[in-house]
């Protein structure tokens, strides 16, 4: 139930009480897109994308003044952040701030306080949020990386149709290791392929993703570099498999981005994946990704298994 006052509204979500400002706010200029919309979108994918970010240390790209203003990254958690909200004193391994611990907002599993927290994330306009590739447990210990990825960043003039080119070859290589691969648009100009393996440490994940980064260059150098340097990318796609470092975060699934539209972080069907042949056939806003979640489900939810494969040794 709604109770408005000023230019607040107060909203009960899962028996939390918030207060929700300036629904009305344009976060996104080119398409009308308000905050009150990014709050719906948020609590309304709640049930797909909680489970992805749940025990996930997050960082947060906040844009207050919408996708036109100056946008922020955060890591700490935002400062007035509710009692129920849980927060994980952290190392904070690559901190630009020279930090040694970061206290970090951590969603619990699947229950209410977990969705009272996004649609509070929402509401301060953090538009993008980003994960590591492992967890921490309920009492804070951190665990082992759980989750593989590439990230396939294309060199113009070389765009998202290419990547997913290289993403279904990268499939191919994941499949005759034993890992079974899911892929999802950036939301951005590129894509990112996953799959869930033990609990292993980082160092061996970057090992191997480098490795098969390294394999695919060599098996199709005209289109494919595993080496960071810009001066190599044109025209070609990017195979980032630093990702899997520690300190680095990805976008989540379901994650709106800060483009001029509304654009979304979007998993994909392998087949969509393969018949690409345009960039706009990869463009999904909030409103078609809540139409896809509801005719299909969770595409990423084979990252949520509890039978998780080993990683190959390199």
């Amino acid at each position: 139930m709604a109770k408005a006052s000023g230019t607040n509204t107060t909203v009960s979500v899962a028996d939390r009480q918030l207060a929700l400002s300036n629904l009305s706010k344009i976060l996104y200029p080119e398409t009308g897109t308000t905050k009150g919309e990014v709050i719906d979108y948020y609590s309304r994918i709640a049930p797909v994308l909680i489970p992805h970010l749940a025990g996930r240390p997050l960082s947060l790209k906040r844009y207050p003044n919408g996708v036109a203003g100056a946008g922020f990254f955060a890591k700490n958690v935002p400062n007035g952040a509710p009692p129920w909200v849980r927060t994980e004193r952290l190392p904070a391994p690559g901190s630009t701030m020279n930090r040694d611990e970061i206290d970090y907002l951590v969603l619990p599993e699947n229950d209410g306080d977990a969705l009272a927290t996004v649609v509070w994330l929402a509401n301060l306009a953090a538009l993008e949020l980003h994960v590591p590739q492992w967890q921490v447990g309920p009492r804070g210990g951190v665990r082992g990386t759980d989750l593989l990825v590439f990230d396939l960043d294309p060199g113009a003039p070389a765009t998202v149709v290419e990547c997913a080119a290289v993403a279904v070859q990268l499939r191919e290589v994941l499949d005759a290791d034993g890992l079974t691969a899911v892929a999802k648009t950036s939301g951005s100009k590129g894509m990112q392929v996953y799959a869930a393996i033990k609990p292993v440490d980082p160092g061996r994940t970057s090992d191997y993703a480098k490795a098969v980064a390294q394999r695919l260059e060599r098996a199709d150098p005209d289109r494919v570099t595993s080496v960071m340097r810009k001066t190599l990318r044109p025209g070609k796609i990017f195979i980032d498999w630093s990702q899997n470092n520690t300190a680095k975060t990805t976008i989540a699934p379901y994650s709106l981005r800060a483009r001029p539209a509304p654009t979304v972080s979007a998993p994909l069907h392998w087949d969509e994946v393969a018949a690409c042949e345009r960039p706009e056939e990869l463009v999904f806003t909030f409103g078609d990704v809540l139409a896809r979640v509801a005719d299909d489900g969770d595409l990423f939810a084979e990252l949520l298994t509890a039978e998780r494969p080993a990683l190959p040794r390199v």
